[in-house]
């Protein structure tokens, strides 16, 4: 008896030690794993924070020889240089209305193309989304742009800027929004048909909400490209009046006078203010309408 009882504690004590070495080695790993991602968080955020610090910075504390990582008094004398600068509400209304249209119209014309392909069976449906893939994949580049559009005219006005835009996010707009038209359930097209309910029925009070999700993360995508497009504003606006906020914000560095690094860090948080609203208003409402439609 003694003898079993032995044997059996022997055993359960190799049993344990392996184990008990699997657990100290997958904490290990645990750890591992939240340090490297707390690292990468500072790393990330650093840019942001100091930004920001830079910007409500006394204009004497910001090019210090130790750096000023939290001013002893703040200021907001570098936004009001930012502000008072007489191109920066017009270029402000530039680029409310540049993004907004491109906005609207790229999410209208890739919905209406993922309704096409997905929804419709006709042939060239794939080759037509390898065609897609491959103009996002190999963009033709800024001076081929350049050169047709100053053929058609197109230069140095906003109907240019906006087709420029709509061509640069609407490739990856419809590839993007055909994955959630995709996960849509095809029974309830079919039984909306089998009730009566006509194509456009079909598609805007059943599609357009369950495509909901898709739509939003896409208007975000297509927002903040043509928010934070530099070159081709740059290049395609010859009028300084017509230039966008991404321009305006060069205009703190100049050869002559060098760089203004407070008023540069005050106006970039102004620039990023309108993202980060927008974002947080979409946010909110991402999942709406994923069931919506969907229950009669």
């Amino acid at each position: 008896m003694t003898t079993a009882t032995s044997i059996a504690s022997k055993t359960v004590s190799h049993g344990t030690a392996p184990r008990a070495k699997r657990s100290a080695s997958t904490e290990l790993r645990r750890i591992g794993t939240i340090l490297l991602a707390v690292v990468f968080c500072i790393v990330w955020i650093f840019p942001v924070y100091w930004m920001f610090v830079t910007s409500i910075k006394p204009r004497n504390q910001i090019m210090t020889e130790t750096p000023v990582f939290w001013p002893s008094k703040l200021s907001l004398d570098n936004f009001v240089v930012a502000v008072t600068q007489t191109s920066f509400l017009t270029n402000l209304k530039n680029s409310v209305i540049v993004t907004a249209i491109s906005i609207v119209l790229s999410i209208i014309l890739a919905f209406f193309a993922c309704a096409a392909l997905t929804l419709y069976r006709f042939r060239g449906r794939k080759a037509i989304m390898v065609f897609v893939l491959a103009i996002q994949m190999t963009s033709g580049g800024i001076i081929p742009q350049f050169i047709i559009f100053n053929q058609f005219g197109l230069l140095n006005k906003y109907s240019g800027l906006i087709l420029a835009y709509i061509a640069m996010v609407l490739p990856f707009a419809i590839w993007n929004m055909r994955g959630f038209f995709l996960n849509i359930p095809k029974d309830i097209f079919e039984s909306a048909a089998v009730e009566g309910a006509n194509d456009w029925q079909i598609l805007w009070k059943i599609t357009f909400p369950l495509a909901a999700p898709g739509i939003v993360s896409t208007s975000v995508f297509a927002f903040i490209n043509a928010w934070n497009d530099y070159m081709t504003a740059y290049t395609f606006m010859k009028d300084q009046s017509k230039y966008t906020l991404p321009v305006w914000l060069s205009s703190f560095s100049t050869p002559s006078m060098g760089t203004d690094f407070g008023g540069q860090m005050a106006a970039s948080v102004i620039f990023s203010l309108p993202v980060v609203i927008f974002f947080m208003i979409i946010q909110r409402n991402i999942m709406k309408g994923v069931t919506t439609g969907a229950v009669k």
